[in-house]
């Protein structure tokens, strides 16, 4: 899949590859870190690549948690608790042990920033710290994995 994305991006007019490392990103699983990856293998600047990564991983997470905020705000008001699967019920312990910190920095190596940023809304964490949160989380994924990706690629090439 992430050759697909490659090439995908590749493809593109170089003027616009940038645009195909930001919808490569935004896709859950492929996030910041491996956006940026692609970006600097497709022969992007880095800098480019690391920042448009983050942008499609940052701009898909706002629209999962935006819709979480929505949807909790409107099934908490009267409906009766259901309960919950296993992978909820794991991710909801790690959430009460390491707060929406420790669950935006660490939570991406389980489980993609959407479905945490989603999960941790609508376990009832402020939308605005979730927000922040995993921001943050997404630009030290990308900057990590994208700098590890130029430093590579730069050994071999």
């Amino acid at each position: 899949m992430i050759d697909a994305l490659q090439d995908f991006t590749s493809s593109l007019p170089p003027v616009l590859q940038w645009l195909g490392v930001m919808v490569a990103a935004a896709l859950p699983f492929i996030e910041s870190y491996f956006g940026s990856v692609i970006g600097v293998l497709a022969g992007i600047n880095p800098v480019v690549a690391i920042a448009a990564a983050i942008a499609g991983n940052v701009i898909s997470m706002l629209i999962f948690v935006l819709g979480a905020h929505r949807v909790r705000s409107k099934v908490v008001s009267g409906r009766e608790v259901i309960e919950p699967s296993a992978r909820r019920q794991k991710l909801r312990s790690r959430f009460d042990k390491y707060g929406v910190a420790g669950v935006s920095l660490l939570g991406q190596t389980i489980l993609p920033s959407q479905i945490t940023s989603a999960a941790m809304v609508s376990f009832g964490a402020s939308r605005n710290v979730v927000i922040a949160w995993q921001t943050v989380s997404i630009i030290l994924w990308g900057v990590a994995f994208g700098v590890f990706a130029s430093l590579g690629f730069a050994m071999i090439g």
